[in-house]
């Protein structure tokens, strides 16, 4: 694949709004960067406005970061960018690490407790609806950011016009597959949902698991739903459904589950019972011969992420194409009331820099630096190919729980599709359901 002529070119188209509103993870000590893991009762502690996981003293020279990641690639790429900021500043950060589901289903009592100064978080709609209640901080100061692209501020900025958020780097979701496999077996990338059924069928006569997959954290599933709703209904369509202007039981979603329940015999049994990580290994094993996910799943494939590659989700209706994607933009916020605002704005600045990029870079993620300034040369074939398929790209969404309202997306779509996969053959009950309790959150 060849190199993109620079990542300027390619983030200068990046990112339209994708939710109507705007005109989806210790201290580090000295220059090692070893950080301290905390799990749910450090941060039920900090919840309720005691010490533990919001409570670390943040006093001069130290400012306390919450990370919505323990034990992953991405934990590893907060822990080395606080450690180069350490040596670059003399700041020390405090990281505060929560596994990604703990942090993400209780970031309402974080919020309200004894936050950190400045914590992981996301662009959209998730953001907006904090700034909102006023539970997160103004960093408009931070802005404007060095090589970064006005398109990202849109994504940054809440309803009141001010920026809330800092962006720092990007993915796409697609559907994966190893290239060694495709090519032993002669299997096509598909472009049709029709070549892509007959693919699914062909890798069940090989005693393959046509599509990997694992719901058991509830947003998975999402990104299906998403990829179908775009493809069927088109962007438009599907971010006004997220925003709660459109009808979830309506002939256009009902087409959706329909055509997701006649793909779930091709995907991978027993979903509800499966992480993703685990789900992604059956595909590292060759046990399967597709995965719908986000290029973070590249921290299962440790020593042969070479052979991973990926296709857009296939065209469903000719009208609407297959240029809408998922590509989250992933990023920092402050809290109300930080202990140390300065250090908190000087940080973020930091964040979305070259620098903290080249740090990034380092642990070997496949994600997209926002900062159109940043060194593409470390970037492996998976990223660069991740800018191509985002520069492509006509409409841009931040993915289903970050492009509506959290409460929504946690105590209706989770469980929903969830039951939606158990038992898919009461679609008319599943959407009545949803859209009856949509109307009970979008008005409250």
């Amino acid at each position: 694949m060849p190199r993109p002529q620079s990542q300027a070119e390619y983030l200068a188209g990046l990112v339209p709004p994708s939710v109507a509103g705007i005109g989806r993870r210790a201290v580090l000590r000295g220059a090692l960067g070893v950080g301290a893991g905390i799990g749910l009762t450090g941060l039920l502690a900090a919840c309720g406005g005691g010490g533990g996981q919001g409570g670390a003293a943040a006093g001069p020279g130290t400012v306390s970061l919450g990370s919505n990641e323990s034990g992953t690639t991405f934990a590893k790429q907060r822990e080395a960018m606080a450690a180069d900021y350490l040596k670059s500043s003399g700041t020390t950060i405090a990281l505060n690490e929560v596994d990604h589901n703990t942090f993400q289903e209780n970031i309402n009592t974080y919020l309200q407790g004894n936050p950190d100064d400045v914590f992981s978080w996301f662009a959209g709609y998730r953001m907006r609806f904090f700034a909102g209640q006023g539970l997160i901080g103004d960093v408009s100061s931070a802005w404007p950011l060095p090589g970064v692209v006005d398109k990202f501020k849109v994504q940054s900025t809440a309803d009141d016009g001010k920026q809330y958020f800092v962006p720092q780097s990007y993915y796409p979701w697609a559907v994966f597959y190893r290239k060694s496999m495709f090519q032993a077996a002669g299997y096509q990338v598909p472009t049709t949902l029709d070549e892509f059924t007959a693919l699914c069928r062909r890798m069940q006569a090989d005693k393959l698991v046509p599509i990997a997959f694992g719901d058991k954290d509830g947003w998975p599933a999402m990104g299906t739903f998403d990829m179908l709703n775009m493809r069927i209904n088109g962007y438009k369509y599907h971010v006004d459904l997220m925003a709660g202007q459109g009808s979830w039981d309506s002939p256009q979603v009902r087409t959706v589950f329909d055509t997701w329940r006649g793909l779930l015999p091709y995907h991978q049994p027993d979903a509800l019972g499966r992480t993703w990580q685990e789900a992604a290994q059956t595909l590292q094993k060759k046990q399967a011969g597709m995965y719908i996910l986000g290029t973070f799943l590249n921290e299962q494939f440790p020593t042969d992420e070479d052979d991973l590659d990926f296709f857009t989700f296939p065209e469903i209706d000719s009208r609407i194409g297959a240029t809408a994607i998922d590509a989250p933009i992933d990023g920092f916020c402050m809290s109300a009331k930080p202990k140390n605002e300065a250090g908190s704005i000087a940080f973020l600045k930091y964040l979305t820099s070259p620098q903290a990029a080249a740090a990034a870079a380092s642990t070997g993620l496949p994600l997209i630096a926002v900062n159109s300034e940043a060194d593409t040369k470390p970037y492996s074939q998976l990223q660069l190919k991740s800018v191509e398929l985002v520069s492509k790209a006509t409409e841009i969404a931040q993915f289903l729980d970050r492009d509506t309202r959290p409460d929504f997306a946690s105590t209706v779509v989770i469980p929903a599709f969830q039951q939606f996969i158990s038992k898919p053959d009461d679609v008319d009950g599943l959407v009545k359901s949803i859209e009856a309790q949509k109307k009970s959150i979008f008005t409250s």
